[in-house]
């Protein structure tokens, strides 16, 4: 194991030569364009303004027309107002700078905020569980849901299906897996008002547990969401290598490049929707360190190109 560690050491010493300097000139990382952090934004807002108008609606018809499925979507859409106050928060600090307490950069922001709305919908899910459970105990008490709830139903449902859409052409545009989550969530909202419109139909059609079902149904969905989005947020807060499809396409940029006679110990880890990547470059030992130099830097250049790499580190061995 020493031995290792003496030959990591050196590797990591002798990484600034194959190192290009660091100036501008490097290319800027998807992740820390402005106009990547406008979209976010931008579409967040939208996300905002749609919850606030839902929530309010759903609430009040919800309580008006005594569905309890409907007040319980008016509750998951509190909670989208939530994981909407998170992104904003994760959007601004995750676009910081490197600085000395962060000298990788914030990009971790974005996904300690998606493991929030992960648990945040679990949370959310459990309490509808319990509720739903209490109602159904005592069925005799579940009163006839007024028509008005299925008319806001149906309007949530339009209203979410439509800002899920919305929200994932922004992510998949910008690259962005924290407003993948938030899209998803949205998505997640558009079932539960599915499920809820049909338990108030159900329940006008003269079915009353059909209410407290579908808010039981809402919970568990939630919660399925909220796992999902946690265990994926939490794999990569330990380091999670990179996909398979991900890592493949760096090599192959790598040993494409003129020079490079193989590759070995490539490691990749995820910083957020970037990916870290450190490698050792096989390259011909009668190379002066300018020329070698020159071979990792256009490597580098190759790599961080079209891919979601946010720095390649390189050390190059003599063969």
């Amino acid at each position: 194991m020493s031995v290792l560690h003496d030959f990591r050491r050196a590797a990591r010493i002798l990484a600034p030569m194959s190192h290009p300097d660091p100036h501008p000139a490097a290319p800027m990382a998807p992740a820390e364009t402005p106009e990547r952090q406008a979209a976010a934004r931008r579409s967040t807002w939208v996300s905002v303004w749609v919850n606030l108008l839902l929530t309010g609606l759903q609430l009040v018809i919800g309580l008006f027309a005594h569905s309890q499925a409907l007040v319980a979507d008016a509750i998951h859409s509190l909670s989208d107002l939530v994981s909407d106050g998170i992104v904003l928060f994760a959007n601004k600090h995750s676009a910081k700078a490197p600085d000395a307490d962060h000298p990788y950069g914030h990009l971790r922001f974005e996904t300690a905020a998606t493991l929030g709305i992960g648990v945040l919908l679990g949370v959310v899910g459990a309490g509808m569980l319990w509720r739903s459970s209490e109602r159904l105990q005592a069925p005799e008490l579940i009163p006839t849901v007024h028509t008005a709830a299925l008319y806001v139903a149906l309007l949530a449902l339009l209203s979410k299906e439509w800002l899920f859409r919305y929200l994932l052409r922004v992510a998949r545009r910008v690259r962005s897996t924290l407003l993948v989550a938030n899209a998803w969530h949205a998505r997640s909202d558009a079932a539960s008002s599915l499920v809820v419109a049909l338990g108030i139909g159900a329940n006008l059609a003269g079915l009353p547990l059909a209410d407290p079902l579908a808010a039981l149904v809402v919970g568990l969905m939630i919660i399925r969401m909220g796992w999902k989005f946690s265990w994926q947020a939490f794999n990569d807060l330990v380091d999670r290598a990179a996909d398979t499809e991900t890592e493949q396409a760096i090599r192959e940029r790598i040993l494409g490049t003129p020079g490079v006679r193989g590759i070995h110990d490539l490691r990749t880890r995820k910083m957020g929707d970037m990916v870290w990547v450190e490698v050792d470059i096989e390259m011909d030992g009668t190379l002066t360190i300018v020329q070698g130099h020159a071979i990792a830097v256009a490597a580098r250049e190759r790599v961080m190109a079209d891919l979601p790499v946010l720095d390649v580190m390189t050390h190059f061995d003599p063969v």
